[in-house]
């Protein structure tokens, strides 16, 4: 009996597969004392207590009028500052997993918190923007910033192999976005609107969104904003307030007028610290935001700039936490804490210097608010926690 056997092609045998090392994290630095963590704990501590100082100097005349007392407004920002300083030690010593496994409750949270202020928030000067029990009263736009961060780094990190596809990447985030910002504006409050689409837009970029997808949404985006300026009576009046506000000087020009005569009063070196003028009732706001007016007229240019060189600092620190970060959702997170902090800086300092239409924003770490001061300072927070953790470098070195 004859067996007949398969013909066998011949052929080369695979080479075996070989299983590559799992990636990890590095842990902190030696020391946890690198250059960027230090540097940016540095200008943050210093924009705190800088803030803190200024607030005393800038309510001082408006407490001791509403409680007696001219520290009234200054302990209300210390304790803010101190929650701040706990909510901050909390982030940076937390697990990242933690804030992508919560960020979707968080930002359904936050738009509850949104939805109950416009049902049962009290109008304060026209605006309906808090919530709260007596003298604790929350601001849930701020609490939006950060959710929103981490939702938006989140989706981006999960679908970065998708980026092409809006469907799956730009069209959720935005949809998030005007949801979000519709919310806001029924508040109303633009400032914090421009604010939060800033944000939003610096991430889709950072992520690889296309350029002719974020210039349409950009395009959107300003068509948006002049209709909601233009059929807004009070936002038309401070627009042209901007550029002439000698033609309004007793209601929309008022502010402007006031914080170019603190300017002009500080000159270089300014009055000396506690020596405002402004603060005598001629510049509404002055504690919150206006409060950069008194930095010049108490501290003269010198001071103000000053200011200004901390926030450029804390924008190439944040852009170098990002560019170090372990991995992409970091990246994403860090991009949108720096572009939340120098945009809301930048729109702050416009205004009281008369670049900008007044937005109502606070200078970040700096203005009077409770709940800005505590928010900014959770952030900061994330960034830190970031700079702590950088990717290794080829040598297996943490990047500094």
């Amino acid at each position: 009996m004859t067996v007949v056997l398969p013909l066998r092609r011949d052929r080369a045998e695979p080479p075996a597969r070989r299983r590559l090392p799992r990636p990890h994290l590095p842990g902190p630095p030696p020391g946890e004392s690198t250059f960027t963590f230090a540097i940016l704990f540095a200008v943050v501590s210093v924009l705190v207590l800088f803030g803190l100082v200024m607030v005393l100097s800038s309510s001082s005349l408006v407490a001791l009028e509403e409680t007696r007392s001219t520290w009234s407004y200054a302990v209300r920002q210390t304790v803010w500052a101190v929650l701040g300083g706990l909510g901050m030690a909390l982030a940076l010593w937390s697990d990242r997993r933690t804030w992508r496994r919560w960020c979707r409750v968080g930002l359904i949270g936050a738009v509850a918190l949104l939805l109950a202020v416009l049902a049962v928030g009290p109008s304060i000067n026209g605006a309906t923007r808090w919530i709260g029990v007596g003298a604790v009263q929350i601001q849930p736009s701020e609490l939006v910033k950060v959710v929103l961060v981490l939702f938006v780094a989140d989706l981006l990190a999960r679908r970065s192999r998708e980026m092409d596809d809006t469907r799956r990447t730009l069209w959720p985030v935005v949809s998030v976005l005007v949801a979000v910002s519709g919310l806001i504006l029924l508040q109303p409050n633009l400032g914090t609107t421009l604010v939060i689409a800033s944000i939003v837009v610096v991430m889709l970029h950072t992520a690889g969104a296309r350029m002719g997808s974020l210039f349409g949404l950009g395009g959107l985006a300003m068509v948006a904003t002049g209709l909601l300026v233009w059929f807004a009576p009070y936002r038309r009046r401070r627009l042209f307030a901007m550029f002439d506000p000698w033609s309004n000087e007793s209601s929309s020009g008022y502010q402007a007028i006031q914080a170019n005569v603190g300017f002009a009063e500080g000159g270089l070196t300014g009055l000396g610290l506690g020596q405002s003028k402004a603060k005598y009732g001629y510049l509404p706001f002055a504690h919150n935001d206006f409060i950069f007016a008194i930095v010049g007229e108490e501290l003269g240019l010198i001071g103000a700039l000053g200011v200004v060189l901390l926030f450029v600092g804390l924008t190439f620190l944040g852009v170098r936490v990002a560019a170090r970060a372990a991995d992409r959702f970091s990246t994403l997170v860090a991009t949108g804490i720096t572009a939340w902090l120098v945009s809301q800086a930048f729109l702050n300092i416009g205004v009281v210097v008369g670049l900008l239409p007044n937005t109502g924003v606070p200078l970040p770490f700096i203005s009077y608010g409770g709940s800005s001061l505590l928010v900014t300072m959770v952030a900061v927070g994330m960034l830190l926690n970031i700079a702590r953790h950088p990717r290794a470098t080829t040598d297996g070195t943490a990047a500094r």
